[in-house]
């Protein structure tokens, strides 16, 4: 990897992720998924469902028949992460999983407990918990240290409640993209749009948060991507959510003096990160 990125204070802890949005092909094969599984509630209309949990939009689903495939050499989603508010909700996700399809990973990451699986058309989709902060581990200059262990899922399960839904809380943890080229894109979040460096240990990828959060968006190398994500189906833009109107121009002038397009409007700005993902940072 390339020389460290420094540290930022421009996104504060006060910066979180609102909604992301993909493409996909049919909506009554892939709604049924983030209904009755994710737990989320469903508002569809025509080609587009909105997803959410407590009354908040968290995944937007835009139907397009005829968006192609993503091939194996475009950049996009490795996965989404639903972050719900506590373990036995975590546990109640487990209980939708085992009913309805089945997982494709578990894993502690010592900062969190999660579940991963995929939906109908493929997506990667996370479903965790946070630990508390006081409990994450850091390293020597204070970033965070993440691994990958075993989750006790039968522990898990005992602390489920039987709630069919997600509940009140729950949001968008994180987005983890797959990327053509890891120094271009972590220059682009940390350098451009102001995130901090949170976790460097795993080959070929990077972690990079608002403030002191574990990660807000995951990066990596591992599928050796090495095309733009383009109009093919999956991710096709994400929300980073800051604080004030004083926030959202220091963004920008970041984006414009580091040579990037930037779209504005009264409350947000749009950017594309180096594969063409869309980035909205709004109010």
């Amino acid at each position: 990897m390339t020389a460290t990125p420094t540290e930022t204070t421009l996104l504060s802890d006060a910066t979180h992720l609102g909604r992301v949005t993909l493409r996909v092909g049919s909506l009554d094969s892939v709604v049924p998924f983030y209904r009755d599984v994710v737990g989320l509630s469903i508002e569809r209309e025509d080609t587009r469902a909105v997803c959410a949990a407590g009354g908040d939009p968290l995944v937007v689903l835009e139907e397009d028949p005829n968006a192609p495939r993503r091939t194996r050499e475009q950049a996009g989603l490795f996965h989404l992460a639903i972050r719900v508010p506590d373990r036995g909700a975590l546990g109640d996700a487990l209980t939708r999983i085992r009913d309805h399809t089945s997982l494709s990973g578990a894993s502690d990451h010592l900062v969190s407990e999660a579940l991963y699986l995929r939906d109908p058309e493929g997506n990667g989709v996370e479903i965790y918990r946070d630990r508390p902060r006081e409990e994450w581990p850091r390293t020597d200059d204070g970033r965070v240290k993440m691994d990958t262990l075993a989750l006790d899922l039968e522990s898990l399960i005992a602390n489920a409640r039987g709630d069919d839904h997600a509940p009140a809380g729950t949001d968008l943890g994180h987005v983890h993209l797959e990327v053509s080229d890891l120094s271009r894109s972590l220059e682009f979040y940390t350098e451009a749009l102001g995130m901090n460096l949170r976790d460097d240990g795993y080959p070929g990828a990077a972690f990079v948060a608002a403030g002191d959060y574990h990660h807000h968006v995951g990066l990596n190398r591992w599928n050796e991507r090495s095309e733009p994500a383009g109009e093919s189906r999956g991710i096709d833009w994400f929300e980073v959510v800051v604080p004030d109107h004083e926030t959202l121009d220091a963004v920008r002038e970041s984006l414009e003096q580091t040579g990037r397009t930037v779209g504005i409007s009264a409350e947000s700005l749009v950017v594309s990160d180096p594969d063409g993902i869309d980035v909205r940072v709004t109010m």
